[in-house]
């Protein structure tokens, strides 16, 4: 039985107003609410979110009632938790950050983040009322970043997306805020996490690798319960409701007035929310400069400008308003005469219709955000252009210019690339407004918010399966209890066993990852068994295997098995040569003179270059730079490249784990046979043994293993119940 959708957002998809202490809801507009409608509309599916205004105590179940019979359920805030979570940490922390203007606007105060915790787990504590196995969770925007990870704690099987709509930062900007770690653990608590652009999925990787050390994988970040996938979903809009709207009767009518109002005049039309991040007084400038440059214009030109208000008590908002004000009242003084002002302003909201009559007329929209999402008015726009006329100049920096490749990108802070921009739109041939706004029209339609819905919740669905896929090489309890039944039964065992990553964990410094008393023990015991052959196979060098573990009694292969210590003593491999690394070692000193933290290591047969100590980044760019260029040098020469953990070797083309393991079992009757390994030169040992032997990889499931642990540790678990659960022979 498929279960239930939960969408959950700040804000319900309606709108509570209060009249002589009775309460009435309406339909929100917004972009999300028109997108989702369907969907929480059907079925048992709930929208989750705060109604939008402070409901006292003994109201809030008749609201409750009221909203449920839409299918929706509120969460209920104070007036204080409003102040600290939203207009405090979501609007004066991430907000600012997530669109680049971090030291501008951005305050860090301790009591925002308590409440902001605090509101997320009044969130999760609703979403756990009606939350069952096999629901669907969507939790929305950046003010409940810690949500995933909150429901994840309490329904751990739970399909949780997350979409953010706006703008992931660079790392440079994200590492500023005090509580950076914490929000993105709350992020990873989601199976699919969803960005407008590739960038953005790009930001949010970097940031996770840079902060949290997790293993990374092109867009898969590799947890150690499951896989959660980043990935760019562009939203879109409901464009038929848009182009409809444009032939209603209503629109008509506005669409009348507005000709008669502009007869003989081109309009260019702006229509933003009052923010920093929407460029507007850029716009303005860009405005009056095609004003001055082109008085050709004057009296057959205006730029019809709509500021909806938006936080304008906050005093940079305040500000902001104070500036287009007093930049609008310029350019009117400037260039207005007795039957034209060039900037019709308004600072409201319009109804949709009247909106709707402004996309049809104006022969320009002029759309450049500073830093924006996605930016639907764009989509807007065009959707409403059913005669496939009209221009749009569109911001590079909003997410939507990624997609309406067709519009004329600028950037908004280039002012002559802005004015010639307008310039070039007022005087676009209709041919040319034709040909670009029948390709945006074919995007938009295309890449509807439906679509966006669609694909969303069908990538969520197949990265669970993924996940579930995954969860069957898993060696949990039910796979290591037969694993051991096997075992017991058989009389001839033979295990391979990696170092570094496997029974020991990863270390900066490679000197001070030596063996610990745990880790004798285990061996001891699992030697202790004479029906056990136990093999260490390292890419250490074979005087540290000796140092480390030449007392016990099993066989030890170094340096990827150029190294043997078989019978009591160290054999090297016939014909193998290091004359070649007179031309390889200042190749790899090059590139550690360049990286700092970087280091090489030389064994016997072979040369590594490290970067486990050098910052995250710069290290993997050195190492493909590098790995490249040995790859040029060593063609042939017979010599191989091998990339590791945080390493590079080069070492002869005859040494290789494989070729060891496959040297080592011929001839060899065994019934049980074991690899354990962490590390990419490890492959070769599992696609050398047995077909029925059981091999692990560590802290990977992208593998030729049949199965994966996560780290040392349930290595060192899964040996000891080798150890106690077949009695030891004496």
């Amino acid at each position: 039985m498929t279960g239930k959708i939960i969408i959950v957002s700040n804000r319900l998809p309606v709108k509570i107003q209060e009249k002589d202490g009775e309460y009435s809801s309406s339909s929100s507009e917004g972009g999300l609410a028109t997108g989702l409608g369907s969907v929480y509309h059907e079925g048992h599916n709930v929208w989750i979110g705060w109604p939008g205004t402070e409901i006292v105590a003994e109201k809030q179940q008749e609201i409750t009632s009221q909203l449920h019979d839409l299918n929706l359920m509120p969460v209920f805030l104070s007036q204080e938790e409003i102040s600290e979570y939203y207009e405090g940490f979501s609007n004066e922390v991430l907000w600012p950050i997530f669109h680049y203007y971090a030291s501008t606007y951005s305050t860090y105060r301790q009591s925002n983040w308590e409440f902001y915790q605090q509101v997320n787990q009044k969130f999760a504590d609703v979403v756990l009322q009606v939350a069952e196995p096999g629901d669907k969770i969507w939790i929305h925007d950046y003010q409940l970043l810690l949500l995933p990870a909150l429901i994840r704690q309490k329904l751990p099987d739970v399909s949780i997306g997350f979409f953010l709509h706006i703008p992931f930062p660079s790392f440079e900007l994200f590492r500023l805020i005090p509580w950076r770690a914490e929000l993105l653990e709350g992020l990873l608590g989601a199976d699919l996490i969803g960005f407008h652009t590739f960038d953005d999925v790009q930001h949010f990787t970097q940031a996770c690798t840079r902060l949290l050390h997790v293993n990374l994988s092109s867009n898969i970040i590799s947890l150690p319960d499951r896989l959660v996938v980043a990935e760019a979903f562009p939203m879109g809009i409901d464009e038929e409701k848009y182009a409809e709207l444009a032939q209603s009767p209503e629109v008509q009518q506005e669409i009348k007035q507005l000709k008669e109002t502009f007869a003989g005049i081109k309009t260019v039309l702006s229509i933003d929310r009052l923010d920093y991040s929407k460029g507007i007084l850029q716009r303005l400038q860009a405005f009056e400069e095609v004003m001055r440059n082109n008085p050709e214009y004057l009296e057959k030109v205006v730029l019809y400008m709509i500021v909806v208000p938006s936080r304008d008590t906050v005093p940079q908002y305040k500000y902001l308003r104070d500036e287009i004000d007093k930049r609008v009242g310029n350019i009117n003084s400037l260039f207005r005469t007795l039957n034209w002002s060039p900037v019709h302003y308004f600072y409201r909201s319009f109804p949709i219709e009247i909106l709707s009559a402004l996309y049809a007329t104006a022969n320009v929209a002029l759309i450049t955000p500073m830093r924006d999402g996605m930016n639907l008015v764009s989509k807007e726009y065009v959707a409403s252009r059913i005669k496939n006329d009209g221009v749009l100049i569109l911001s590079e920096m909003a997410g939507s210019s990624r997609e309406l490749i067709d519009a004329l990108i600028v950037n908004p802070n280039n002012m002559g690339m802005m004015e010639n921009a307008i310039r070039q739109a007022l005087e676009m041939p209709a041919e040319e407004q034709e040909n670009r706004m029948v390709k945006l029209r074919k995007n938009v339609s295309k890449f509807n918010v439906k679509h966006w819905v669609n694909i969303f919740m069908d990538r969520l669905q197949e990265v669970k399966e993924l996940q579930q896929s995954l969860r069957t090489r898993y060696v949990s309890d039910v796979t290591t209890k037969a694993i051991y039944k096997i075992y017991a039964k058989t009389s001839k065992r033979i295990f391979f066993l990696d170092y570094d990553g496997t029974l020991v964990g990863f270390n900066a410094d490679i000197n001070k990852a030596s063996p610990d008393k745990e880790l004798y023990r285990v061996l001891e015991d699992l030697v202790a068994d004479p029906l056990n052959k136990v093999v260490i196979i390292s890419g250490r060098d074979y005087e540290t295997l000796e140092k480390w573990f030449g007392h016990f009694p099993i066989v030890l292969i170094a340096d990827h098995g150029a190294w043997q210590k078989l019978n009591g003593t160290w054999e090297s491999m016939p014909n193998l040569n290091d004359t070649w690394k007179r031309s390889i070692y200042p190749v790899l000193e090059t590139y550690s003179d360049r990286t700092p933290g970087s280091f090489i290591e030389e064994k016997t047969y072979s040369l590594a270059w490290h970067y486990r100590n050098v910052e995250t980044g710069l290290g993997e760019l050195r190492a493909g730079e590098l790995a490249n260029n040995l790859r040029f040098i060593t063609g042939d020469q017979g010599l191989q490249i091998l990339p590791g953990n945080k390493v590079i070797e080069v070492k002869n083309i005859e040494i290789n784990k494989g070729r060891a393991v496959a040297a080592l079992l011929q001839g060899y009757e065994l019934d049980f046979a074991l690899a354990i390994g962490d590390d990419h030169t490890d492959e070769d040992t599992f696609k050398a043994m047995p077909e029925n032997s059981v091999t692990i990889k560590v802290g990977s499931n992208s593998s030729a293993a049949k199965y994966y642990l996560n780290d040392f540790k349930e290595v060192r678990k899964l040996l000891k119940g080798f150890t106690t659960l077949v009695p030891v022979n004496e």
